[in-house]
């Protein structure tokens, strides 16, 4: 079964209504890929905003999503408040979540396994520091990371993978398209090996990493890169040629 592209776009802590509503505005009148899932993630101030002005046939994500029901847990969104507000992807593992916040592999894992068994399907992120590519140890840290949600989750239908490195989130740097196809592909061995042939071959891996216009067709095209996790460029009009690059 061919895996259908996908194109995510993670605001971050960026926007205002103004701009939100000039991006969602700009989605709606583009003429996108209809062989490409599309998925925007903006701040949780905006999320309602957002669902209510974007299109049909475009998803809307949280950045983030407690691992508890409803309750005590000031400044946190349950499951069930997402698909209350008719908001059904969250991202999550993001480096920033996993470094400036301190989620570990098992916070990261406990929220992935609470979300998918509520219905709200994940953008689920992976990804090494300079310090640890440049060791050598890029695969060895993945793999720490996958088999965290391995083992708290069995049903993969609803997850997809992005993979980030550390080192090229907003820095402008991209890893280059060898390298990208190298760790998807590694990516997918251990899934076929740690899982199951068939998750491996039906799970979509994202590549992200200060992807453009620019470099993006390229990318694409690679064998075991199922589209992108957009951050900065996700902001600006760009977005629509990376949506469509697989065309």
């Amino acid at each position: 079964m061919a895996r259908k592209f996908f194109v995510g776009g993670n605001f971050k802590m960026n926007g205002t209504i103004e701009s939100v509503k000039a991006i969602v505005n700009n989605l709606n009148e583009a003429k996108l890929d209809p062989n490409t899932e599309v998925v925007i993630a903006p701040p949780a101030l905006y999320l309602l905003l957002v669902r209510e002005h974007l299109k049909n046939g475009i998803q809307v994500a949280a950045q983030n999503v407690f691992d508890k029901p409803n309750g005590a847990y000031t400044g946190e969104i349950s499951v069930s408040q997402l698909k209350d507000s008719g908001i059904n992807w969250s991202i999550l593992g993001h480096s920033e979540r996993r470094t400036i916040l301190k989620e570990s592999d098992e916070v990261v894992a406990s929220k992935t396994k609470v979300a998918t068994e509520g219905g709200i399907s994940v953008i689920w992120c992976c990804g090494e520091s300079l310090e640890e590519r440049e060791s050598g140890n890029t695969i060895s840290v993945i793999e720490g990371q996958l088999a965290a949600v391995a083992a708290k989750i069995d049903n993969w239908k609803n997850v997809v993978i992005a993979y980030e490195p550390i080192w090229a989130i907003g820095t402008g740097k991209v890893a280059t398209v060898q390298q990208a196809q190298e760790v998807h592909a590694a990516i997918r061995k251990w899934l076929k090996a740690n899982v199951s042939e068939t998750v491996a071959a039906e799970t979509r891996i994202l590549y992200g990493g200060s992807v453009n216009g620019k470099n993006c067709k390229e990318l694409a095209h690679e064998e075991d890169i199922d589209g992108f996790l957009v951050g900065g460029a996700s902001l600006k009009p760009e977005f629509v040629d990376i949506i469509n690059a697989n065309q």
